[in-house]
């Protein structure tokens, strides 16, 4: 099969032609249709987290394609059934994050395409119980990027408690804040789409944005104020400066919820404000096997769009250097079924 691999941090990934994986007891193999391109992708191939990955390893945790072969034990999949692998590739399921519902914050977890091999490639390993169904008429490539840009954002929201009437700000309209403005909508928020390039303010308003802030122009936290504050803030820009401006832009008693991860970001958090306006940080970690399910319900049910580009897997460190660069509209998926 073909792989994209990350041999060392920091360089050009690599195709290659590896073995097929084969299943053990629990797993199922699967031929991958289509695999989104998420910045955490970029983060694992760079090593610029605190906890990394090992080289070499194929990244990837959007991936979706159909059941190949069952490995032992496995009786809930069949072949050939469409399946998604997020993030959380296994947890313990004993722990008490796990049994409380929380399992997202398990510390055994092991996660896809970073503690071991993930989505670009032409098949891979899934522990069965960690592999969502998706169901008929959603398509693999909008299935990829709602593995998690959409189970993130959709759980964030859930941490933030939007509700209708609220004012919600997201901020960074991209692979995963296209998602969180058409969240917000079906909770019945108000929202306020923040970002730096037309292109996405634009994008913004066509998903429903009620109000969108040019972070270039305009000081975030006073625009908010002006509409009475935000009661909950997304924060999803990969910029210190971005979570700072929606956090000074919170109302008494609201909520920011950090979702994006800088490779080294710290973030100034004035105790006074936050002391005497009761206001929360938080922090919001992709989503569970239930929350993903609803994703893929509230997709195959019409309510939200997917805006995505598909790519061939060679064209990898292309498509990287262009989300460093702040080029992708939305999110880029490699196609591995046609190859486009």
């Amino acid at each position: 099969m073909k792989a994209a691999v990350v041999r060392a941090f920091g360089e050009p990934l690599v195709i290659e032609d590896r073995p097929d994986p084969e299943p053990g007891p629990g797993e199922v193999r699967i031929r991958v249709e289509a695999s989104g391109l998420c910045h955490t992708d970029v983060h694992a191939a760079r090593g610029d987290w605190p906890v990394k990955p090992n080289p070499p390893f194929v990244p990837g945790h959007e991936g979706v394609g159909r059941v190949e072969k069952l490995g032992e034990g496995v009786t809930h999949l069949s072949i050939g059934q469409r399946v998604a692998v997020p993030w959380l590739g296994k947890a313990c399921g004993r722990c008490e994050h796990c049994l409380s519902g929380w399992e997202t914050l398990c510390e055994q977890q092991v996660n896809t395409g970073y503690g071991c091999d993930g989505g670009y490639a032409e098949k891979m390993l899934a522990w069965a119980d960690f592999a969502q169904p998706v169901p008929d008429g959603v398509t693999a490539v909008d299935a990829a990027p709602l593995t998690c840009a959409g189970v993130t954002t959709y759980k964030a929201l859930k941490v933030a408690g939007a509700r209708p009437t609220q004012l919600v700000a997201v901020s960074g309209i991209g692979g995963l804040g296209h998602l969180a403005v058409q969240y917000a909508k079906i909770a019945g928020a108000t929202v306020a789409a923040v970002d730096v390039t037309d292109e996405k303010l634009e994008l913004a308003t066509a998903l429903g944005a009620d109000l969108v802030i040019d972070a270039r122009k305009d000081d975030v936290g006073a625009v908010l104020k002006r509409h009475g504050g935000a009661h909950a803030a997304i924060a999803l820009a990969v910029d210190d400066a971005a979570f700072e401006a929606v956090n000074s832009g919170l109302r008494r008693g609201g909520k920011l919820v950090m979702v994006a991860l800088p490779a080294h970001g710290t973030v100034r958090v004035p105790v006074f404000d936050t002391v005497l306006n009761g206001t929360s940080v938080i922090g919001s970690i992709v989503g569970t096997r239930q929350d993903l399910a609803e994703v893929f319900q509230l997709h195959a049910a019409g309510q939200t769009q997917v805006i995505s580009e598909t790519r061939p897997l060679d064209s990898v460190n292309e498509s990287i250097d262009e989300v460093l660069r702040g080029q992708v509209k939305a999110r880029i998926v490699f196609d591995l079924a046609t190859g486009r």
